[in-house]
């Protein structure tokens, strides 16, 4: 058994263990409706048998009543004990270890890192996440509908015709080996081909989302045709997958049903040679075609169950490699809450690089003060970005240490530390929810009053009750809806209500008009009094009144000072970036 499948089953088993009074009465009432079903033949038999062999019937009359009262009886036993079943017990139960899962997977899924999340199509994660749970629904119905009524029904059925007659016991026994040996060896072939398939389907759902994501951009660059010759081909590739499954599956089943023709041949003659002889009555004959009939229900739906077992298991499988995925950032056992007093922030000889070939942060010694403005800037790739990040811990450093008042990063907890930091970055993504909803996550608490307050210290109060719905506008899928200058101000006005002692300005008006610019500037003076900030920014003219600026270039500090200072520094970086910016692009031959 594959790791992966192993893990399936012990994740699927720590979420039915919880439930198992719920277990135990599902198979208690799954063993009475198929025991019941067993026993109705053979009043089939005892009624055939006494139509067939009474010459009074008036003196039958009353015996055919009771055996027909039996079979109503035990029909009813049949119904009731799979209705009260899933009504009382199925529903309930399956339910709440759905909803158990999904939320598992949902809390597994935003744990793991900022690195995660770029490296993979948001669609293609939400289709794992529903996967896994549709994949635990089809399981434990196979189980419960399919898998134990199968070995219930085979097992009393062998025990049965081995009592009629023991060669009809030995020929089927032999039978079902060789078939379900059959069955297993074109299971086992047929499992890479709907591997393939799953894969298949999770291309083209990323492919899908991507595309829909995109849909603007798409739009904006013609690439409608580029596209949709893309798409056609990996829809191509999907649909000869799923043909080779399909054709696979068809043949498979052409000789399982082959398989059965013989061997009700084999039995009718079997059959007919006892009744011959006067061992088997009319009655034995259909009380054994009857289980026959079952029989090839059971194990032509046993093929069809193992292999609906390993789809589901395959479909599972790419959320269980999600959930065992070691977390690339991870909390400390006993990592502690950052207790923020001042809002210092130290770098002590920092080396970072997304892979050994390319470092991005070199040897990087840096302090901030307590309430200081530092502005990062630099070349693009130099690191200033970066820099947040490692702040945010969305990466670990691979040597070094980062430490905020005197507190190493990665000895307290992801949360908090993300708790006491707003971020305000270049370009925000919303929330396909409310405005009010929107700003309010910087402080979920917060009153109308409060967000309305923000807003207007945010310059974005006079734009939101413009609006139809006023703060109970929706805006659309990652604010859509909203301008690049609308958004980033609702982004600010999110962190001024969140008011944490750490702030962050990833290129915070760079979407703004010069209008929307000059009315926000004073908003963000106000926001950053009191608070460590750090501005990062291309726009030169954004920072000249930051208390010091820090130039990047190639993961270190090539200078700093204050804009002043630094301007006088006829062969300095920060001096070509800003005579580049004030006085136009040079252009090199």
């Amino acid at each position: 058994m594959k790791l992966n499948t192993k893990r399936t089953i012990r994740f699927f088993w720590k979420h039915i263990k919880n439930y198992k009074f719920s277990v135990l009465f599902l198979i208690l009432g799954v063993i009475i409706a198929t025991v019941a079903e067993l026993v109705a033949p053979y009043f089939y038999k005892l009624f055939l048998d006494l139509l067939v062999e009474t010459s009074d019937r008036s003196q039958s009359f009353n015996q055919l009543v009771i055996i027909i009262t039996a079979i109503c009886g035990i029909n009813l036993i049949s119904w009731a004990a799979w209705r009260i079943t899933i009504l009382f017990v199925n529903i309930k139960f399956q339910a709440k270890v759905m909803g158990n899962i999904s939320n598992e997977c949902f809390e597994v899924m935003h744990n793991h890192s900022y690195n995660f999340f770029t490296n993979n199509f948001s669609g293609s994660l939400v289709r794992k996440i529903n996967r896994i749970v549709r994949a635990f629904e089809s399981i434990m119905e196979r189980i419960y509908f399919d898998l134990i009524p199968i070995i219930l029904k085979i097992t009393i059925i062998f025990v049965v015709l081995f009592y009629i007659q023991p060669i009809l016991g030995i020929v089927m026994i032999v039978w079902t080996i060789l078939f379900c040996l059959f069955n297993l060896f074109c299971i086992k072939y047929r499992w890479k081909f709907d591997i393939s398939k799953a894969k298949a389907d999770t291309k083209t759902t990323a492919r899908l989302a991507d595309t829909i994501t995109n849909a603007v951009t798409i739009k904006l660059f013609a690439g409608f045709k580029y596209e949709i010759s893309k798409y056609a081909k990996i829809i191509g590739d999907w649909m000869k997958k799923t043909q080779d499954s399909w054709r696979v599956n068809e043949y498979i089943q052409a000789v399982q049903h082959f398989a059965m023709i013989v061997l009700e041949f084999i039995v009718f003659i079997v059959v007919i040679i006892y009744w011959e002889k006067g061992v088997l009555t009319a009655g034995d004959f259909i009380w054994i075609q009857a289980y026959i009939l079952t029989l090839f229900e059971r194990i032509w739906g046993f093929g069809r169950v193992i292999q609906e077992f390993l789809r589901d298991f395959a479909d599972a499988e790419e959320m269980i490699e999600i959930i065992y995925k070691d977390k690339e950032i991870k909390d400390k056992i006993n990592a502690k809450e950052l207790a923020i007093t001042r809002g210092k922030i130290d770098f002590q000889k920092v080396n970072f690089f997304y892979d050994k070939k390319v470092k991005i942060i070199n040897s990087l010694t840096l302090k901030i003060k307590p309430g200081e403005k530092i502005a990062l800037v630099g070349p693009s790739g130099g690191g200033k970005t970066t820099v947040a990040k490692l702040i945010l811990r969305f990466f670990d450093i691979q040597k070094g240490t980062i430490k905020i008042d005197d507190q190493n990063i990665t000895d307290v907890t992801q949360e908090s530390l993300r708790s006491k930091i707003s971020l305000v970055p270049q370009d925000p993504i919303l929330f396909h929810r409310s405005l009010m909803e929107n700003i309010k996550y910087g402080c979920r608490n917060a009153t109308k009053e409060e967000v309305i307050a923000a807003s207007k210290m945010a310059k974005c109060h006079d734009f939101i009750i413009k609006l139809p719905k006023g703060y109970d506008t929706f805006v659309g899928e990652r604010g859509i809806k909203l301008s690049g200058g609308e958004r980033q101000r609702v982004a600010i006005a999110r962190a001024i209500l969140a008011n944490n002692p750490i702030l962050i300005l990833d290129e915070a008006t760079s979407s703004l008009d010069s209008e929307s610019e000059s009315l926000i500037q004073q908003a963000l003076n106000n926001l950053m009094k009191n608070k460590t900030t750090l501005i990062i920014a291309h726009r030169l003219s954004t920072i000249m009144k930051a208390d010091r600026i820090i130039v990047f270039k190639d993961g270190k500090i090539a200078e700093e000072g204050i804009h002043s200072d630094l301007i006088l520094k006829e062969s300095g970086l920060y001096k070509r970036l800003w005579d580049l910016q004030s006085g136009g692009y040079l252009i090199e031959n």
